[in-house]
C-alpha cells in the first residue's frame, strides 16, 4: 500500500466576474488529478510553473484545504472520512511542511520554533529539537531569533521543524526559492539527507531546473494536473481566498496563528 494515494481529486474556486445576478456561479478548476501515488521513503519532484496549481495540490494533501471531490489516502487513512480535529492530528503526526518563505515565528527563538511545531504533534521533546538543530548546523544558534539568522540559516530551522514530529511524508513548496545558487544546492542536499535519515518520503515542487536535476524521479505537474491545461493559469490559494472572502486554515508548523 502506498504512503500517499490520490484518486479523482478536484478543487475549484469561484471564477471572478463569471456570475451575474440570477445566474449560477462560475467555477475555475485549480486541481484535477485523476491518480497519484507516492511510496514510503520515496523522493519525488514535481516540475511546476506559477499558475499550475502546485501549491493548492500540496495544501490538499496536507489537509489545509478540502477538495470538492475525490479521495486522499495518507498512511492508509482517507482524509475525507476524518473530522477536522482528526485531520489536524493526522497532519501534525504524519506530515512535515517546508515553505518557501519559511514561516518562522519572529518573536520566538530557533529552538522555540521547533518546539512549537512539536506541540501540535506528539508533544515537545527538547532533546530531539536540539539534536535536529545540531544536525542542520545550528547547534550554536539555538537561542537566536530568526531575524538574527541569514536566509539560509532560517531555511535550516524550517527543515528541522518539518522533521520534528517524525513525519512519514515531507512536503516542500519551492523550498529553495529564496536562496542563492550555492545555498540552494546545499539546502536541497540537506533536506534530502535528513529525510532519508528519518525515513520520511519527500514530495517537492519547484520550477527551478537546477533543483529538479538533483532528483531521479521528476514529474511534470502540467501532465498530472488536467486543470493546468487552461492557458490562463489557475489562482493561488491566496488569490482564491481573496475572491471568496475566505482563507486557508493555518497548518500547525506554518508559523501562522489561528
Amino acid at each position: 500500500m502506498p504512503l500517499l494515494a490520490l484518486k479523482d481529486l478536484v478543487k475549484t474556486y469561484p471564477r471572478p466576474g463569471a456570475a451575474r445576478p440570477g445566474e449560477a456561479e462560475g467555477k475555475v478548476a485549480v486541481v484535477d488529478v485523476r491518480e497519484f501515488t507516492l511510496a514510503a521513503g520515496e523522493q519525488r519532484a514535481l516540475r511546476g510553473e506559477s499558475g499550475t496549481g502546485k501549491t493548492t495540490f500540496l495544501h490538499l494533501i496536507a489537509g489545509i484545504l478540502a477538495p470538492d471531490s475525490g479521495h486522499i489516502a495518507l498512511d492508509g487513512r482517507d482524509l475525507a472520512e476524518l473530522g477536522e480535529a482528526q485531520r489536524d492530528r493526522l497532519r501534525a503526526e504524519t506530515l512535515g511542511y517546508i515553505f518557501q518563505t519559511f514561516n518562522l515565528l519572529q518573536g520566538h527563538t530557533v529552538l522555540e520554533n521547533v518546539e512549537l511545531g512539536m506541540a501540535f504533534g506528539r508533544g515537545v521533546d527538547r532533546a530531539r529539537a536540539e539534536a535536529l538543530l545540531r544536525r542542520v548546523g545550528l547547534g550554536e544558534r539555538l537561542h537566536h531569533f530568526p531575524r538574527q539568522l541569514s536566509t539560509g540559516q532560517q531555511q535550516r530551522v524550517a527543515v528541522a521543524r518539518a522533521l520534528a514530529n517524525h513525519p512519514k511524508l515531507v512536503l516542500a513548496d519551492e523550498p529553495t526559492g529564496n536562496l542563492d545558487a550555492r545555498n540552494s544546492r546545499e539546502a536541497l542536499a540537506l533536506i534530502r539527507e535528513v529525510c532519508r535519515e528519518n525515513g520520511a518520503a519527500l514530495l517537492l515542487v519547484s520550477h527551478d531546473e537546477a533543483v529538479l536535476a538533483q532528483f531521479d524521479a521528476v514529474q511534470d505537474f502540467r501532465t498530472l494536473n488536467r486543470a493546468a491545461a487552461d492557458v490562463g493559469g489557475v489562482p493561488s490559494p491566496r488569490e482564491a481566498a481573496q475572491t471568496t472572502g475566505g482563507g486557508t486554515r493555518p497548518t500547525p508548523d506554518s508559523g501562522t496563528q489561528a
